[in-house]
């Protein structure tokens, strides 16, 4: 296939029967299809798994279907009749397997056996499960300090696993837990706690079926999480205004097709997922949002002096807010200059969509990671925030905030304290029920994790999930820490290209998946998880594993535990035997989860309580608070603008149609138009053309940042795209070794992923991995 036959814009609606042919493609090339059907059958559903996806809430209605394309093809992908067992690694070298694709590792199927990395062969080798805890706590017990070691998180570990992983950790001595919250919602968390004192949601399920407008900022849910468009679609349906702000025009946000009504797939009918459909300049979000509230502040002037209706809420503000005067002078001092520059946005449209949002008496604002991987971040969601509040729009049915989570149990995790920057009242309670001293000073984030293991001064790097040398920013820098380690270990489901860049001692630990049946001393476990509606619910696995080899995580971190910390308070070994036990645990320590086993009958699980939704503000003011931030002074960054040179472009990465975070279960963006390539950079065709390329010519990407380090990529494709002029996108991991290590939000230190200065230059060889599938 030429690379001009990779290429075809795509024209249909999102879903539809493109989302039914990847299903069944998916499912037959599990090589497990029928046990499948049964696991598919069960997802979401109650006394079956919750999706190993995304984290978005269930709808209150039953149905024989509750998962979209993108849940089934990760339910197949873990549930796969492939396998990685000694004698794949065996026939495989470290340096061999470092060959492949990151597509073509996680192709290979479910690891089996713990495994240890053998220096001399270049080989992994079979190991006990005994040898493999021993080694780990004899590289712990012989450190100086526990501060010497990392232990990271990824966002599908289950609520029990994420407890005794923090016990843990905090009982061997540290605080340092490098997690994947740091790499994309963390300025949510802090932006939101300073201006409503609440880092999650305020919304449920419910509210979306009341609101009368749903804005949906840097956010595109037909790839990141497809069951959200169902309830846009519906809103649009029933006059509701959904408000779209994204540079890129995505498929999902246009048009919708329900593959699960008959009618309209044969008629081969679509609904929209839209009302109004924005473009603004990346990181530009906040001036847009500037120039809303500076339209309202406008009108509210013109009623007061008029004796017009209200456009404030001016109850609501004086009641239930503080800050608001400072805030306002911030607002008319903003030039609309200023504003329509950094947006990119003609004043007229940033007037349309305000009078859209003034018109609504209940509005919703979601947003993803285009708002929270910039800069400025923190500011940008207070200035949501901000608008919100200006109208009321807090703490009423079908009205508020939502943050829309990626991985299944992101928002869990930090619930259960996987937090480097713990709260007092978190490590009081646990020294309260546990009767042992915990660590009070703050410990790593994923960036200065990073930078401890490159200075030698961490030398344990334990991960809990996830595919961390492809997940964060730097590839190289990064892939060069954690080979200084003494130690890296690796509970996973299956083979990722962190398996492969590895300390001088290193652990594969085969874990058990969403879709496995997890049988303890007392039968049958299940497992917990939190959405990003706040709603907890229980899991239980369907398949049986793999290897009787496999472990599940509690049980992991158990035997890790028991093997460091010998005696202690936490018998590990007995609360594994039975995961109400842990879950007891939980109630005892972690607010919200009193009698959390008896509240796990309730079909659907139970809302967690949220004190926005009572008008409950724990805030230094007791109230919501108006946040007076300026705008940037320069959306590039200062340490791009010292440089002589200037950037061609402004780069973003995403994600493609075929992956979820860094798993990739195949090589199409269906949505996008691209099949069978990943190696392609988004571009407008008059910049392709102004910068002395043709669309379908190869590049090499350079990203500029004053540190002296050279920071390419090379190879990409250049696709003639829809995208604003001056923008650029490309897929993640493959363009992360562009995203300089020091490039993070302020007070975040969240990598700034959707704003990178780049150059084009001709190709000079290729970097792509070019590798089948079998």
């Amino acid at each position: 296939m030429s690379q001009v036959d990779r290429y075809k814009p795509y024209k249909g609606a999102a879903a539809g029967w493109g989302a039914l042919i990847a299903v069944t493609k998916n499912w037959l090339g599990s090589e497990n299809a029928f046990k499948n059907i049964r696991a598919m059958l069960k997802t979401n559903q109650n006394g079956g798994f919750d999706c190993p996806g995304c984290a978005w809430g269930e709808s209150p209605e039953s149905g024989m279907v509750k998962f979209c394309e993108n849940g089934a093809k990760a339910v197949n992908w873990e549930a796969t009749g492939r396998h990685v067992d000694p004698a794949f690694f065996a026939k495989y070298s470290v340096s061999a397997l470092l060959e492949q694709s990151d597509y073509w590792l996680e192709y290979q199927g479910r690891l089996t056996h713990p495994m240890r990395y053998d220096a001399a062969t270049d080989h992994y080798v079979e190991t006990s499960w005994e040898e493999a805890f021993a080694l780990i706590a004899r590289h712990l017990k012989q450190l100086g300090s526990p501060d010497q070691a990392e232990f990271y998180t990824s966002g599908r570990a289950s609520n029990e696993a994420a407890f005794l992983y923090q016990l843990f950790v905090r009982a061997y001595g540290t605080n340092n837990f490098p997690d994947c919250s740091n790499m994309c919602h963390e300025a949510s968390a802090v932006g939101m706690f300073e201006s409503i004192g609440v880092g999650k949601g305020t919304v449920v399920f419910h509210d979306l079926e009341k609101a009368d407008a749903i804005f949906v900022i840097g956010q595109n849910p037909g790839t990141n999480h497809p069951r959200m468009l169902e309830p846009l679609r519906e809103a649009v349906k029933r006059g509701a205004q959904v408000v779209v702000f994204n540079p890129l025009k995505e498929r999902g946000l246009e048009r919708f097709q329900h593959p699960q009504h008959p009618l309209e797939m044969l008629s081969n009918g679509s609904e929209p997922t839209n009302t109004a459909y924005f473009r603004p300049a990346l990181g530009g979000d906040m001036a847009a949002i500037r120039g809303m509230a500076k339209f309202l502040l406008a009108w509210e002037m013109e009623s007061l002096a008029t004796g017009g209706e209200p456009v404030f809420d001016r109850a609501f503000i004086r009641d239930q807010t503080s800050g608001l005067d400072e805030y306002l002078r911030a607002v008319e001092a903003t030039p609309w200059a200023l504003i329509e520059e950094q947006s990119g946005m003609a004043l007229s449209d940033i007037e349309r969509a305000a009078r859209m949002y003034a018109k609504a008496k209940r509005v919703i604002i979601c947003w993803a990671m285009g708002l929270t991987q910039h800069t400025h971040s923190v500011p940008t969601i207070q200035e949501v925030i901000n608008l919100q509040l200006l109208r009321g729009n807090m703490g009423r049915e079908g009205a508020g905030v939502s943050p829309v989570r990626g991985h299944s149990n992101v928002q869990g995790d930090r619930t259960m304290g996987i937090n480097e920057i713990p709260p007092k009242w978190l490590l009081d309670a646990i020294e309260t029920r546990f009767a042992f001293k915990v660590p009070r000073e703050e410990g790593h984030n994923t960036v200065t994790a990073i930078k401890a293991m490159e200075a030698g001064r961490s030398k344990v790097f334990i991960a809990l999930g996830g595919n961390f040398s492809q997940a964060t920013p730097d590839s190289p820098r990064t892939h060069a820490a954690l080979r200084n380690c003494d130690l890296t270990v690796q509970m996973s489901t299956k083979l990722n290209r962190s398996h492969l860049v590895i300390g001088k001692d290193a652990l594969i630990l085969p874990a058990l998946g969403r879709t496995d049946i997890d049988l303890q001393a007392t039968g049958p476990q299940g497992i917990t998880v939190e959405d990003t509606f706040s709603m907890v619910h229980i899991s239980h696995g369907q398949l049986r594993p793999k290897s009787g080899l496999m472990k599940s995580e509690p049980a992991i971190i158990a035997g890790i535990a028991a093997a460091t910390l010998g005696e202690h308070p936490i018998d590990w070994h007995w609360v594994v035997e039975d995961y109400s036990r842990i879950r007891n645990l939980i109630a005892d320590v972690i607010p919200g989860f009193k009698n959390f086993n008896q509240r796990l009958l309730n079909p659907g699980g139970f809302h967690l309580g949220n004190p926005v939704a009572d008008r409950q503000w724990h805030t230094t003011t007791q109230k919501a608070r108006f946040m007076p931030n300026a705008l940037p002074e320069h959306l590039v960054n200062a340490a791009i603008r010292s440089l002589k040179d200037t950037p061609d472009l402004i780069l973003q990465t995403l994600r493609s149609h075929d992956q979820y975070n860094t798993t990739l279960y195949g090589l199409d963006d269906r949505y996008r138009g691209v099949y069978g390539m990943r190696e392609v950079v988004f571009a407008n065709e008059e910049d392709i053309r102004r910068l002395g390329f043709e669309p379908g010519e190869k590049v090499d990407m350079i990203s500029l940042w004053d540190d002296g380090r050279e920071r390419r990529v090379s190879g990409f494709t250049l696709i003639a795209y829809d995208i604003p002029k001056g923008q650029a996108a490309a897929y993640y991991p493959e363009t992360n070794p562009l995203v300089p290590l020091d490039s993070y939000g302020d007070r975040t230190f969240t990598p700034t992923s959707k704003f990178i200065a780049i150059k084009f230059a001709k190709a000079a060889q290729s970097s792509v991995i070019v590798s089948s599938v079998a």
